[in-house]
């Protein structure tokens, strides 16, 4: 599994209402796909997906893009408050979504949040909010903290997608700067992709869209100053 390959340490993260468990395609991928495929627009913003089958999601995304990379790491977020909707699978909680370490490096001692999937009964709760925390204590708590002490993670987003940038900015991200044209969104059409909503230049492959993202950082002084206190609340809070 891609936890193996991971470049920084992997532990199970969790608190009294959420967890994250190191994502299993045995058992976490059939209800994960059951659960997202009749929801294509979870996919919007976002580069990869959506997946046509079980199969498409294991091979083109679990096996392709997180397996062989030590940049990656995808956790199952479990809501502890709600039953289990599969207790073989796991009995401390639902199925609430996605959520990674991406582009990560410990030369450079850096990591990115992203592929923020959270399933649509568990939005606008207290799941988002909380997974977020736990990536981020984890990633820039000291060692003696029982962290990985990072210097910097960073969270991007579809300039357009309003829900992902005020969750970056209720943890704390300052937004750093918008980059036009950042990424292309190969039959972004058929795919129900977002882009940047302008017109796009001479040449470009019919059904192609251009995506401009945001660029949001969180650095080890921040965290210091003021912003585990922040994260805390916020995750006491909602």
């Amino acid at each position: 599994m891609g936890h193996d390959n991971f470049c920084f340490p992997v532990r199970e993260l969790s608190n009294e209402r959420v967890k994250l468990m190191p994502f299993d395609a045995k058992i976490h991928g059939p209800e994960f796909f059951a659960l997202s495929s009749p929801q294509p627009s979870l996919y919007a913003h976002i580069p990869r997906g959506p997946y046509t089958s079980l199969s498409d999601f294991t091979t083109n995304f679990l096996e392709a893009v997180i397996d062989p990379s030590p940049a990656w790491m995808l956790y199952a977020v479990i809501d502890k408050t709600r039953p289990s909707s599969s207790p073989t699978n796991d009995p401390s909680g639902a199925l609430a979504g996605t959520i990674a370490y991406l582009d990560s490096s410990p030369e450079h001692l850096l990591t990115e949040i992203g592929f923020v999937i959270t399933l649509p009964p568990f939005q606008r709760t207290h799941v988002t909010s909380n997974a977020v925390g736990l990536l981020l204590q984890y990633a820039l708590e000291s060692p003696d903290q029982a962290g990985l002490g990072l210097r910097r993670v960073q969270w991007k987003a579809n300039s357009v997608n309003a829900a992902s940038r005020k969750v970056a900015e209720r943890m704390g991200f300052g937004l750093e700067g918008v980059t036009k044209w950042e990424r292309v969104f190969r039959d972004g059409v058929k795919k129900g992709k977002v882009g940047n909503g302008r017109g796009v230049p001479p040449g470009t492959e019919e059904g192609d869209l251009g995506r401009d993202t945001a660029t949001f950082g969180l650095s080890w002084e921040e965290w210091r100053d003021g912003g585990r206190e922040r994260v805390r609340g916020v995750m006491e809070r909602l």
